[in-house]
């Protein structure tokens, strides 16, 4: 499995803007109601999503480097893990390079090698020519799954629907 850059707000400022202000202009006042039915989903699968935690809606692209930069030495999955406990749970500010640091650390990587990478511009024309690359291929959200390249899936889906294009992917 490999995860591939997408960018859900793109054109936000790199600090990222006040998620409450965020939430207000996207469903209008009172749209963190919204998110009720995800917490209780998220509940029943073992997650305590805290939404309320979360201040900053962030600009995602050194999230996404991060992600990449984990791809690199290893700990791709383990980085994807930290980065969603760190913001859905913890309320992580993603555009905040030493929480960034942090969450990668706490993955596995060397702490001081990815400061560096972070405090750099390495690898950002790459994300996001990568993203662009999956809205040109027709990525519209998240999550999306494309299984042996054959068989794309948008959005949630139960275990079985996503085991059904799996198979249906290596049928081809």
């Amino acid at each position: 499995m490999r995860w591939l850059p997408f960018q859900l707000n793109p054109d936000l400022p790199a600090a990222g803007i006040s998620r409450q202000d965020y939430i207000e202009r996207k469903f209008g006042p009172g749209g963190a109601r919204n998110y009720a039915r995800v917490a209780a989903v998220g509940k029943q699968a073992g997650i305590d999503f805290a939404f309320d935690a979360i201040t900053v809606q962030p600009n995602t692209l050194n999230a996404h480097r991060l992600m990449h930069y984990g791809a690199r030495h290893e700990h791709e999955d383990e980085v994807a893990e930290s980065l969603f406990r760190g913001y859905f749970i913890e309320g992580a500010v993603l555009t905040d390079l030493a929480v960034l640091t942090e969450l990668g650390v706490r993955a596995g990587l060397e702490r001081t090698a990815l400061a560096a990478y972070l405090a750099s511009d390495e690898d950002r024309d790459a994300v996001l020519s990568a993203d662009i690359e999956a809205r040109q291929a027709g990525v519209g959200g998240v999550p999306f799954f494309i299984f042996n390249r054959k068989i794309a899936i948008s959005g949630a889906h139960e275990p079985e629907t996503l085991l059904e294009a799996m198979l249906e992917a290596r049928r081809e």
